[in-house]
């Protein structure tokens, strides 16, 4: 069974920096792609970024690429959200997701494996 487990939010300033992490157990061929979401309370879960466990291939939401770099290492089970120039706008709870492939458009239907998530909370 996969499972995710998200690590590493917290409370920062404004323009500060944050790492975030999602270590997955039980990955099979349906969980190749994982991808970080954040959701902010009363609107819809937004895509950050994904990558292919396998390529190391990744997408960016077009907002996010810049500030927020994902990577992984592979012999940890680790996928990681670099996540710089923090804004209040990045306030939310940050979650770890994985899905059987990758693809530009960071959608949370095509995901069916989610952590719990891990709030990262900016203030001015």
């Amino acid at each position: 069974q996969v499972q995710l487990v998200e690590s590493g939010g917290g409370s920062v300033q404004a323009g500060g920096s944050l790492r975030l992490s999602c270590t997955h157990s039980g990955v099979t061929y349906d969980s190749r792609c994982v991808a970080w979401f954040r959701q902010v309370p009363g609107k819809e879960r937004e895509g950050v970024a994904n990558i292919d466990r396998v390529s190391g291939f990744n997408f960016y939401t077009d907002s996010m690429e810049g500030r927020f770099t994902i990577s992984q290492d592979d012999a940890k089970g680790t996928v990681y959200l670099q996540m710089s120039r923090l804004t209040p706008e990045d306030t939310a709870m940050y979650y770890c997701a994985a899905g059987p492939y990758c693809d530009r458009h960071i959608t949370s239907a095509d995901y069916r494996y989610w952590g719990q998530g891990t709030q990262v909370t900016v203030s001015s």
